[in-house]
């Protein structure tokens, strides 16, 4: 018996490495599609993706690789997050010397976090792009109106993780932004005076104390923001993605044509769908690994359509993630992350200005903090959370623009949104504006009319007119969408560039008086 013993556990000793890699892996080397689908099946990390995909959605057209570059940028935002932790003291005293030690001092250091910043600054612009493309291919429509919703939470999450890395540094650069940002929290204020309420109806100072932790930026602001931004903000943004990715499979993949021709040539595919009477329609339907009989997302969908995620798709996110890391690498090395003076509350910025992507509200700020930072954005983030809700016209879906006919309103919308954004800064620039004109005037008439409310109403005009001569909804929209998309543009690129001292208008920083 104790010979048997013996030879047992030798042999167990000898098949080791394949008993090992068969708890591992439980399938075979991936060389056939049915091994390549289990490789998808069997893996926690690839079974997010379906096992197999449809050609249309490998295109570079249908996507460019934004929702994956998405990802790939907050992994890199992630690893060199916590590489800075290491070294990073969230200290009022301490934050700007640990950030010069970390530029100056730490190997690499510099390095890590100029890819950490320029990966976030990345991630804005991606996250922008990719809502757009996601509406002008009408891919928020039925059945994906919930996943558009989460991808709007992720969004604001995205804005959010950056708005509060922003202070981290601690110097006069990220003090006065953040001053700016409490400003617009607490300009609910001017309208409770406005209207001559009791400083008890002062909503402003109840949202400026929660986002600040305090009445002024200092050191509950300091740790409010590091943990919002290394902890609170980075779990969300990871549960919801996962959600938005999961309801991507589950709403049958990436919006694309009824009927998509194929590239490899098999299948039926048409670009005209047709019609199939539910008496005469087939039965048969597949499951995640196209392996079995049952009801799926996929009804209806043949799996010779469609080719195995392993190893196209992996191997375009591959690309893409690499592509990615290529950018971020390079931006790090051409270029620092800027790091100014040590904040100094008594000694203002002039001109203070809000991280880029808010220097649009800025612009419309400067004439009223509650209509510009707090009403506008909020109209125009319900406004894109309705859309699926308010578009429900039957189209085909994921082609841009949705026919040539959108492709001319949305290139008409560029010029209509382009030249109303030029019009509401240049006029008030030449002309001045109410408080100019009647001294006097009520301020609640201030608060209303102001070129950025103007500017909302005559978006909304275009749109509405949009809707009146074609009787659709979906023009309409892309024509609303266009509209905000261009006025953000024009507005950042006139809070960057053309704003100076006092908030003044200025063609270049040449001109900027000398102090």
């Amino acid at each position: 018996m104790a010979s048997e013993g013996m030879n047992a556990f030798w042999e167990n000793i000898k098949t080791l490495p394949r008993t090992f890699r068969q708890a591992v892996f439980r399938h075979d080397a991936p060389t056939s599609d049915r091994t390549r689908s289990q490789a998808v099946f069997a893996n926690f990390f690839l079974h997010i993706h379906s096992a197999r995909v449809h050609p249309h959605s490998l295109k570079l057209t249908t996507t460019w690789g934004l929702g994956v570059s998405l990802i790939a940028q907050f992994v890199i935002l992630s690893v060199t997050g916590i590489l800075l932790m290491v070294y990073y003291k969230p200290s009022v005293d301490m934050a700007y010397t640990s950030m010069k030690d970390i530029h100056y001092v730490v190997p690499t250091g510099r390095f890590i976090r100029n890819i950490h910043r320029w990966a976030a600054h990345l991630m804005v612009i991606t996250v922008i792009l990719h809502m757009a493309r996601v509406f002008f291919t009408s891919a928020y429509k039925s059945p994906r109106e919930f996943n558009w919703l989460i991808g709007m939470i992720l969004f604001v999450l995205t804005l959010a993780l950056s708005f509060t890395g922003y202070l981290l540094p601690w110097d006069q650069l990220a003090y006065w932004a953040i001053t700016i940002g409490a400003n617009i929290a607490a300009s609910p204020n001017e309208l409770v005076h406005a209207l001559g309420l009791p400083t008890a109806f002062n909503v402003g100072d109840i949202q400026k104390e929660l986002l600040l932790g305090a009445s002024t930026v200092g050191q509950d602001a300091l740790i409010r923001f590091y943990m919002l931004h290394v902890m609170l903000l980075p779990i969300a943004l990871t549960m919801l993605a996962g959600v938005h990715i999961w309801r991507i499979r589950k709403d049958g993949g990436l919006a694309r044509p009824e009927g998509t021709p194929l590239p490899m040539g098999k299948g039926v595919g048409t670009e005209i769908p047709t019609y199939q009477n539910p008496q005469t329609a087939t039965s048969k339907t597949y499951g995640l690994m196209c392996l079995v009989r049952d009801k799926s997302p996929q009804t209806d969908v043949n799996p010779d359509e469609t080719a195995p995620s392993w190893p196209y798709l992996l191997r375009a996110e591959l690309l893409v993630f690499m592509v990615t890391m290529l950018v971020c690498v390079l931006l790090g090395m051409l270029f620092d992350a800027p790091l100014t003076e040590p904040a100094n509350p008594n000694v203002p910025e002039n001109p203070a200005k809000a991280p880029w992507y808010f220097l649009g509200l800025q612009e419309m700020v400067s004439y009223s903090a509650f209509v510009g930072g707090i009403v506008i954005p909020s109209i125009a983030i319900l406004g894109l959370i309705l859309i699926p809700f308010l578009d429900r016209e039957d189209e085909r879906k994921g082609i841009w623009f949705s026919s040539s006919r959108g492709k001319r309103i949305a290139a008409l919308s560029v010029w209509v949104g382009a030249l109303c954004a030029a019009a509401c800064v240049a006029f008030p620039v030449t002309f001045g504006w109410l408080r100019n004109w009647f001294p006097s005037i009520p301020q609640i008439i201030i608060i209303a009319v102001n070129p950025g409310s103007i500017l909302t109403v005559l978006y909304m005009a275009w749109s509405l007119y949009i809707l009146y001569t074609s009787q659709s909804t979906r023009l309409s929209a892309i024509a609303l969408f266009t509209c905000f998309l261009v006025g953000f543009v024009i507005l950042t690129y006139v809070g960057t560039y053309l704003r100076g001292p006092n908030w003044n208008f200025y063609w270049s920083q040449s001109q900027w008086p000398a102090h």
